[in-house]
């Protein structure tokens, strides 16, 4: 992984905001990881951003982890 430049995240962000239509997206620089960032939705943290520059590609891979008790309604329950 490689690190992150300040003004990657902020094509990052607007990229976001664009594509989903919402201005509520914001990235925060990681203090000790420097090849992430993490994405706020409307000040909540929602997932973490990891660049990828393997074979001179640069790529960009959003992590995000959902857990159960936070979905809507009880299956099987």
């Amino acid at each position: 992984m490689a690190e992150i430049q300040p003004e990657e995240v902020s094509r990052l962000q607007t990229y976001l905001q664009d594509k989903f239509k919402n201005n509520g997206f914001a990235l925060k620089m990681r203090d000790k990881a420097k090849d992430s960032v993490e994405v706020l939705l409307n000040g909540e943290f929602i997932a973490v951003i990891y660049k990828d520059d393997e074979d001179g590609d640069v790529s960009y891979d959003m992590n995000m982890a959902i857990l159960e008790i936070d979905l809507p309604g009880q299956i099987g329950k």
